[in-house]
Order: structure tokens, then C-alpha cells, then sequence
């Protein structure tokens, strides 16, 4: 499932299906679900009108990667479900990869490993790798091969169908919409849910299933840095709200004491050792930690206030399972 949202990335879309159509392990369908924008709709209904392979849906709830996702969720006939981000690339073998997985019937979801395609062709020298997240990839300190995690990470992951009729599908009122802060935390607080709906369900990740994902110029400015890391603390404290804060920061906890805190260790070296970008990227933990522990406290007041409403709905029929008031947004 690709969920896309703007003519802007009309290429990017094209060359995401293509990937998927191009697979070694064929996909039974691709969904392309469009987020309320018709003219994106229309277009992309035209381009794939004769492809049997490929469906366009639009959004049927609100504006939002979550909506999205659950629209094409509702819709889908195979038993395992992918995600791809519509401005990535899939390896040949993604799909073969995922697949092989669920062959142990208590897998639940499979991610893999996201690698950044940066704009000017190459990191920038005071981006830490442990901050790749910022831009959607996979960052340093997530562990190597396949092996059990606590989530996946949403723009390169997939769920056995089971999972969502279990646990329910993407809360809205979490992650993206369009038009607010760059929030996430919806794929996680999921993985949490399915984990407590099905406490025998192992989740994992592959890092053999690889996709490429691109890093506009935009994104590789310490601006974006600054406010993706914020409105990470925001999601975190929505995220906390629905599923407690013990789960919730689980993984965060040793991210932040030994990850991170590594690190800074390397980056001062490199900068005593005179190599470009290492006083850079230490400043640059720094300051992201910083910057995201303040998005989170300001989130956790927020939701002790009561701010944004979030649900959780069936997304074989649309109806709401419950939900909560939290307070990562504006």
C-alpha cells in the first residue's frame, strides 16, 4: 500500500509502484490511496486505468497518513499487508523478504531497513546518523539481521491482515495530516496495541528488506531538524497517553542513555581527530534530545489538559473501538 497526498511527488509515486510491480515476489495487488485531493485522484486513476494490478482509492475518513492507511487496510484482499512511503524505493526483494517471515504463524508485522537518498547527494557532514529518523530512514543504534522489536517503523513495514482485525487499525489524531507539525508515533502506539490485544504476537525486522527513501534539500536543513525532533516529543506524549508511558518509552529509554550519549562520544573524537562534521554532529544530539524532551513535556501538559482527541476504529467496518484525549499537536 502506497499512501499519497500531493502532485508534488508525482514521480516519486510513479517510481514507488513501479518498485512494487517490479518485485521478485509478486504483490496479489497494489492500493494507491490518495488523501483528499481529487485532482491527484483523477490523475492517478487515468494512469493505472488499465493496470488489473493496481487500485486508486480515495481517503475514506479524515485527512491523515492514519485514515489513509486504514482505508487501504479495509480494502485490501491479501493476508499479508506492506507499506511503502509514496516517495520511496523498494529492493527487488523487499517483498520476498516479508514473506519469508510469516512463515512462523506468530509474526504479526515485519519492517525493514530504510535508506536515505539525500537531495545533494550526500549526507550532510553535521547530520548524526542516530538521527535518521528525522528524515524517515533507519538510525544508528536499531539493532542488525532480523530480530524482535517492540514496533516497526510505518514507512517500510507490513502486518499480517489478522493483526488490524485483532488490535483495530491506525488511530487518527496521531502522526501526519497534511497540514500540521511533521508528527508520527501512530505506527507505534499500533505495535503496542497489537502486542497487548495478542501477547503471544512477535514482531521483527528484517534489515535485508531494503527500501530507498528520498531526503529533499529542505530536510537536510538544521530547521527541520529542529522542528521534526520537536514534534517527535509532541507524538511521544500523545503516544504515552494511549498506551502508558512505561511502554510508550520503552525503546526511548536506552536511545537516549546509551545511543545517544555514544554518540556524542564519537563526534568529539572525530573533532579532536580534525574530521569534518564531528563537532556538528555531537552539537547535533544535543540539541535534538534537548529539543524533543521539550516537545514531550509540552505534550504532556497538553494532554493532561485534555487536547487532541484520538480513536481507534475497525477498520473492517469503520466503527470506532475507543480512543482518548491527548495533546501532541496544534
Amino acid at each position: 500500500m502506497i499512501c499519497a497526498y500531493t502532485e508534488d511527488r508525482w514521480e516519486d509515486v510513479l517510481a514507488a509502484v513501479a518498485s512494487v510491480r517490479a518485485q521478485s515476489r509478486p504483490a496479489l495487488e497494489t492500493l494507491l490511496v490518495v488523501d483528499h485531493n481529487q485532482a491527484l485522484l483523477d490523475r492517478l486513476g487515468k494512469e493505472y486505468k488499465e493496470a488489473g494490478d493496481v487500485r486508486v482509492l480515495a481517503n475514506a475518513g479524515p485527512r491523515g497518513l492514519s485514515a489513509g492507511r486504514n482505508t487501504g487496510i479495509a480494502a485490501s484482499r491479501g493476508e499479508i499487508v506492506a507499506f511503502l512511503d509514496d516517495d520511496a524505493v523498494a529492493e527487488r526483494d523487499w517483498l520476498r523478504h516479508f514473506a519469508e517471515a510469516y512463515a512462523d504463524p506468530r509474526v504479526m508485522a515485519v519492517g525493514g531497513r530504510t535508506e536515505p537518498v539525500w537531495a545533494s547527494g550526500r549526507r550532510p557532514v553535521w547530520f548524526p546518523e542516530e538521527f535518521d529518523w528525522v528524515v524517515g530512514c533507519t538510525y544508528r543504534g536499531l539493532p542488525r539481521g532480523r530480530v524482535r522489536v517492540r514496533n516497526v517503523l510505518g514507512g517500510n513495514a507490513s502486518f499480517r491482515r489478522s493483526a488490524f482485525d485483532a488490535a483495530g487499525g491506525f488511530a487518527t489524531g496521531i502522526g501526519r495530516d497534511g497540514s500540521k507539525r511533521p508528527l508520527g508515533g501512530e505506527e507505534t502506539e499500533l505495535c503496542i496495541r497489537l502486542s497487548r490485544a495478542r501477547p503471544d504476537a512477535i514482531l521483527l525486522i528484517d534489515d535485508r528488506a531494503v527500501i530507498h527513501h528520498r531526503v529533499p534539500a529542505a530536510r537536510e536543513r538544521f530547521r527541520y531538524f529542529r522542528t521534526r525532533t520537536y514534534a517527535e516529543g509532541l507524538s511521544k506524549a500523545l503516544v504515552a497517553r494511549s498506551v502508558g508511558a512505561q511502554k510508550g518509552l520503552e525503546s526511548e529509554r536506552r536511545y537516549t542513555t546509551r545511543v545517544l550519549p555514544a554518540g556524542v562520544a564519537r563526534g568529539l573524537r572525530d573533532a579532536l581527530l580534525a574530521r569534518p562534521g564531528g563537532a556538528g554532529r555531537a552539537g547535533a544530539i544535543v540539541a535534538g534530545a534537548l529539543t524533543a524532551a521539550g516537545g514531550y513535556l509540552v505534550g504532556s501538559v497538553r494532554a493532561r489538559r485534555g487536547g487532541v482527541t484520538f480513536s481507534v476504529v475497525d477498520v473492517g467496518g469503520g466503527v470506532p473501538r475507543g480512543g482518548g484525549r491527548g495533546g501532541a499537536g496544534d
